[in-house]
């Protein structure tokens, strides 16, 4: 079987921790993939937030997932402490990646949970298409 691989880059631009609460739970007794992928959601609202943007109000344009990637590495479970490392890269045209690093604090180190990868794309969700990249965005994005 051929498994998915994210390769992460070296440096990240932000990062926010977050606790995993009870009801993240799956009946498995841990993280789920959904909650998986909304706790990288949650991320990306946050870096979005720290650099004035949102994935509605992108330098005059909108945002919208194309793909996902997640890598499994540990599971999450209550009341983990969650810090997700966030970096954009890639751009190109009409979009560029996301990247994230979960990692959980256990005994006080920092281990490796999970990767990701989301491929954004800009989007008129007025006009429904897809559209260029802001400049003044990759500027702000990678300048930091």
């Amino acid at each position: 079987m051929e498994r998915i691989k994210v390769s992460l880059p070296h440096v990240f631009q932000f990062y926010t921790t977050l606790k995993i609460r009870i009801t993240d739970l799956n009946y498995g007794g841990h993280v789920g993939n959904d909650v998986f992928l909304s706790l990288v959601h949650e991320a990306r609202q946050q870096f979005l937030r720290h650099f004035g943007y949102s994935e509605l109000a992108f330098e005059g344009t909108g945002l919208i997932m194309a793909d996902a990637a997640i890598e499994y590495k540990r599971e999450l479970e209550y009341p983990d402490e969650v810090r997700i490392s966030v970096s954009a890269s890639g751009f190109d045209k009409l979009g560029f990646d996301m990247f994230y690093k979960l990692e959980v604090k256990v005994a006080e180190e920092w281990l490796l949970a999970g990767k990701a990868k989301t491929g954004m794309l800009c989007f008129d969700y007025a006009a429904k298409k897809k559209v260029s990249v802001p400049a003044k965005a990759i500027e702000k994005l990678v300048g930091h």
